[in-house]
C-alpha cells in the first residue's frame, strides 16, 4: 500500500494511492496516518478494504492536490549520519565505529513538495535524499531479528542541511539539521511487502535538472534491522516515529568546488518504488 496525507498545510486528510494513481480517501478509517494507524493490526484492516469503494479525492496528486508529509504527528524525527561507506569517503570521514545519531526537530517537517526556506545567516544549505524508515510498533530493546515486525513502512526524506550550522559552529549536528523546512518527508509511506529488497533501492537527486546525487542503499553500513535495534537500546521507539537513514554521495559539500543553495533553485529527488520530492528553494526572508 502507499499511504499519504492531503490537503491544506494543518488540514491534511488520510488517503491511500490507488492503482491508478488516484488518492482515495481514509476519512472515518482512520483519523490520520499517524500514531496508531500504523499498527500492524490497522495496516492489514486498511489493506481488506475494497479500495474501489473508497471515495476519489478531486485532483491530482503532486500536481493540483496537495500532499502533506506522509506521517501525521511525528514523534521523534531520528537521523543516522554518515550511514554510506561512499559518501563518508567524499566527506573525508572514516566510516564510524557505530551509527552517529542526532534528530531533525518535527518543526522542520513539510510536504514532499512543499517550498525549502533557506534559513538567515545561512552559507551552506546542503540537500541529502535519504531512506525515510517509519515505526509501526514500538519497543525498546528490539532484537535486530524481530526489528522489521516494528517496521510499518519507507518513505523518501530530504535531509536538508545548513553545513556551518551543523559543522563550524561548535556543539551537535542538530543546529544545522532542523531548520524550519528541513525535513521533506513523502510523497508516501509504502508498506514493506510493496517495497521488497529495501537494502537495493535506487536513489537520486536534482538541482536544476543537474544530477548530483545517484546511489543505492545497498552501499549503507549499518542497515534497518541493525538501526532499528540499535536505536532502541537508546529510546523507546513509538509508533509514527521516523528514522532517516542517511545519504549517498554527491552532497554539496563534496562537490570540488563546493556547491551549496542560495534561494531560486529547484530540487527533485526520489527513491525507487517510494515516489519523488520536487521542492522549490526560498532564499532567506
Amino acid at each position: 500500500m502507499k499511504l499519504l496525507r492531503y490537503g491544506p498545510v494543518g488540514q491534511e486528510q488520510p488517503g491511500l494511492l490507488d492503482k491508478d494513481g488516484r488518492v482515495r480517501s481514509l476519512a472515518g478509517i482512520v483519523d490520520d496516518i499517524a500514531g496508531q494507524a500504523l499498527s500492524p493490526e490497522s495496516l492489514a484492516r486498511i489493506a481488506a478494504l475494497d479500495e474501489s469503494t473508497l471515495p476519489l479525492v478531486d485532483g491530482t496528486p503532486q500536481d493540483d492536490l496537495r500532499l502533506g508529509a506522509c506521517v501525521g504527528n511525528i514523534g521523534k524525527f531520528i537521523c543516522i549520519g554518515l550511514n554510506y561507506a561512499d559518501h563518508a569517503a567524499e566527506s573525508g570521514a572514516a566510516v564510524p565505529p557505530e551509527p552517529v545519531v542526532f534528530n531533525k526537530w518535527t518543526s522542520a517537517v513539510v510536504g514532499p513538495d512543499d517550498d525549502v526556506q533557506i534559513p538567515r545567516g545561512s552559507k551552506k544549505t546542503d540537500w541529502e535524499v535519504e531512506l525515510g524508515v517509519v515505526i509501526g510498533t514500538g519497543g525498546s530493546y528490539i532484537e535486530e531479528a524481530d526489528a522489521m515486525r516494528h517496521v510499518a513502512g519507507f518513505c523518501v526524506v530530504n535531509d536538508v542541511s545548513e553545513r556551518e550550522f551543523q559543522i563550524e559552529r561548535s556543539g551537535t549536528w542538530d543546529k544545522g539539521k532542523g531548520c524550519d523546512t528541513f525535513g521533506p518527508t513523502g510523497p508516501w509511506l509504502v508498506t514493506p511487502d510493496e517495497v521488497g529488497d529495501f537494502n537495493n533501492l535506487a536513489m537520486w537527486l536534482d538541482v536544476d535538472g543537474k544530477r548530483y546525487q545517484n546511489g543505492s542503499s545497498s552501499t549503507m553500513v549499518y542497515k534497518v534491522p541493525f538501526l532499528v535495534s540499535y536505536l532502541s537500546r537508546f529510546m523507546s521507539l513509538q509508533p509514527g516515529d521516523v528514522i532517516s537513514t542517511g545519504t549517498p554521495p554527491g552532497v554539496g559539500m563534496g562537490q570540488k568546488p563546493q556547491v551549496f543553495l542560495k534561494g531560486g533553485e529547484v530540487m527533485r529527488l526520489g527513491i525507487e518504488k517510494l515516489g519523488e520530492q520536487r521542492q522549490k528553494v526560498l532564499p532567506a526572508a
